[in-house]
């Protein structure tokens, strides 16, 4: 077994482990990067929000030839669907990103090891290789853990690859099914399930809890749904699933008693992530973890072994890539005698429909139940002439302020590109800006963030293009 030691090693490549590696490499460390994967960029870049978003793009796109084109006077006869160009389309976008994060690591000279780590202590770890390419032990003053999540498994409803789907399945199906129906009213299930829906599947969302989107306030969730079903999508919720009938192709559910089947030739269990640390074998260092089975660490991110670190998905909070990238940046710097930063309360959260849902900061539903003073502003997309332009009139833009101090507390938009307007809204609250400031910021005419000013306005009541 050959030796090599560093300053620093990354063990899982994923947004979080490739940013920290890549900032590490910056300021100057010698640094390690463990990737088991063929490829960098983790499930995110490979089987995850990549290719998932490709897939949505191309649907939208189909969509809009099938049944919108017409009305913009644009004559499109014989439309077909040519799964196998998508899927060539989706794979080609994500060989051109993870080839790019490799050069992007050849260039930083990190040091890529492919294959398995596991802990032999707590400043060396072993990749586990092949015939042709043996272990290695790698050793490092410091070592962080960035081995992300893997899709939960109802145990009723065992991945099988081919009926029973992962999200990582649901985006290579050769075909379009004939009914789907998906487990879980969240983000990778809207999705995934709007895709196939687009594409001609008739697709049913089974949902436990009360609403879709459950972490949206309300109003938002109502607008939502209304229109996602005016899109063909069947929604379900308050339904608890209990199995799956295979010579029947129908999903089972309950709902206050009642039985449930849900017509389903695929079914795709879109029920969360869990934290993946699995062969690492962390007790052997004292690494602990939570309740939850997440590494257990402190505001820095140490965990409760000396001079080993934890990052995104493997720890507390949100299962975003962002999340990840600022974590893995923030340790990279801390590692480094820096000063890094993090704002764990301003992690925006985008659902990648059409229209998209996105979020940041505190709902004002929360706010009511947590009894703090708000002022609320809140304007439709139906009033903005860009938006009517770009046939993206569903959907409104909310900021929720502090009604003493004016400060921007939260914000929720539902419309087309939401994900791209929310990051005005989270730069004011990352200095702790009011309503106001975004408000007396000056939007260019005519353009959909002209929604989000508008929005800030309303706060004080003073929206010049609404009653």
């Amino acid at each position: 077994m050959s030796s090599s030691s560093f300053d620093l090693i990354v063990i899982g490549a994923g947004p979080g482990g490739y940013v920290c590696a890549f900032r590490a490499a910056q300021l100057g460390l010698k640094v390690a990067l463990v990737e088991k994967r063929a490829t960098l960029g983790g499930t995110c870049l490979n089987v995850g929000c990549i290719p998932s978003k490709a897939l949505l793009a191309s649907s939208e796109h189909f969509a809009f030839a099938k049944g919108h084109a017409a009305e913009h006077g644009i004559k499109i006869d014989g439309v077909s669907l040519d799964v196998a160009a998508m899927l060539k389309k989706k794979d080609g976008i994500v060989a051109k990103l993870t080839g790019g994060v490799a050069a992007l690591a050849k260039a930083r000279k990190v040091t890529v090891v492919t294959g398995e780590a596991k802990f032999t202590s707590a400043t060396e770890v072993c990749v586990a290789g092949s015939a042709s390419d043996p272990s290695v032990s790698l050793t490092a003053k410091n070592i962080v853990i960035a081995t992300g999540s893997a899709p939960v498994e109802l145990p009723f409803l065992k991945f099988d690859g081919t009926t029973i789907l992962s999200s990582t399945e649901a985006l290579t199906l050769p075909a379009v099914p004939k009914t789907l129906a998906v487990v879980g009213g969240g983000a990778i299930g809207l999705e995934l399930g709007s895709v196939w829906a687009r594409l001609g599947s008739e697709v049913t969302i089974v949902e436990f809890l009360p609403k879709i989107a459950a972490t949206s306030d309300d109003d938002v969730v109502r607008s939502y749904t209304r229109i996602l079903q005016k899109q063909g999508l069947k929604i379900e919720v308050n339904a608890k699933v209990t199995g799956y009938d295979a010579a029947k192709k129908t999903l089972l559910a309950e709902r206050e008693g009642k039985v449930l089947e849900v017509p389903a030739e695929k079914v795709l269990v879109a029920v969360g992530r869990r934290p993946y640390a699995d062969g690492l074998d962390l007790a052997k260092v004292g690494v602990e973890l939570t309740d939850k089975k997440r590494i257990k660490v402190d505001a820095h991110l140490r965990t409760t072994a000396a001079g080993i670190w934890a990052i995104g998905d493997v720890v507390d909070g949100p299962m975003l890539a962002h999340k990840a990238e600022e974590d893995g940046i923030a340790v990279a710097e801390w590692i480094a005698g820096k000063h890094g930063h993090i704002n764990w309360d301003l992690m925006p959260a985008i659902i990648y429909t059409d229209p998209e849902i996105a979020t940041v900061g505190l709902g004002e539903d929360a706010a009511k139940a947590k009894g703090i003073a708000i002022n609320v502003g809140k304007f439709n997309f139906a009033a903005n002439a860009r938006a009517l332009a770009n046939d993206a009139g569903d959907g409104f833009v909310k900021i929720i302020a502090d009604a003493k101090t004016d400060k921007i507390l939260g914000a929720q938009i539902l419309g087309k590109n939401a994900g791209e307007l929310i990051s005005e809204i989270v730069t004011h609250m990352e200095y702790g800006g009011s309503a106001e400031d975004l408000a007396r910021t000056v939007h260019a005419h005519p353009t959909m963030t002209e929604a989000v000013k508008e929005a800030a306005m309303a706060v004080s009541k003073s929206a010049i293009h609404a009653l």
